[in-house]
């Protein structure tokens, strides 16, 4: 049966959070195609996980016959993070910038997934190929030839921890220019925000699409 990790990390519901609207465009398109097909939803601002701790970190790279009774308890919630990634045919992550960056939330399940020899080898990952879409929001541009082209570390810190070290296949899916509404110096780039409003929800609504063709692939596999 094919599986959609659905990971959800702003802050504001979905009435007022453009990442939130998007993937949630996404799975409804996933879940027409695959009616009786499993997803599995974190919301990190209703349910944040604990940082990485000493223990859980430790565990991660000493044999289990010789952990310690609190990094096996430590450990337990990081693998059982691990398994549900692995279990997966797509995954969904609405990661918005806030401060130039992802959020502290999305940062710590991040930390938790990725171990090396487990979700990161320097063979090859196990995960490789897995499809992963990512919602990256942000209140202004930072696409190729725009003056803040160079603080972009949103796509470029996904794209290489979860596609150059985990091994997914990342797309992006990018409203930008969320902020003009809100913003009256931004009011002259209300026209362009409602612009990639739509054209992010049309993407969505496809990506999900062709990502429950991907799913029934590889279940069929």
């Amino acid at each position: 049966m094919a599986t959609l990790l659905h990971i959800d990390s702003a802050v504001l519901p979905e009435s007022a959070s453009a990442s939130r609207s998007v993937t949630a465009a996404f799975r409804k398109a996933w879940q027409e195609q695959h009616p009786d097909g499993t997803v599995i939803y974190r919301d990190f601002a209703a349910e944040p996980l604990p940082y990485l701790s000493t223990h859980a970190a430790s565990a991660g790279f000493t044999d289990p016959a010789v952990r310690t009774p609190e990094q096996t308890a430590a450990f337990a919630p990081r693998l059982a993070l691990i398994e549900e990634l692995e279990s997966v045919d797509t995954v969904l992550i609405g990661a918005p910038m806030y401060n130039l960056t992802v959020p502290a939330t999305l940062k710590t399940w991040i930390d938790n997934v990725v171990l090396l020899g487990r979700t990161f080898s320097n063979e090859a990952s196990p995960l490789k190929g897995v499809p992963a879409y990512v919602v990256a929001s942000r209140g202004g541009s930072y696409a190729p030839g725009t003056p803040r082209e160079g603080f972009e570390y949103v796509q470029n810190y996904l794209q290489a921890v979860l596609g150059g070290m985990v091994g997914l296949d990342v797309e992006f899916i990018v409203p930008e220019l969320t902020m003009a509404p809100h913003n009256p110096a931004m009011a002259e780039l209300i026209p362009l925000a409602e612009a990639s409003k739509a054209k992010t929800h049309e993407e969505a609504l496809s990506k999900g699409k062709a990502a429950a063709a991907k799913a029934t692939g590889r279940a069929a596999a």
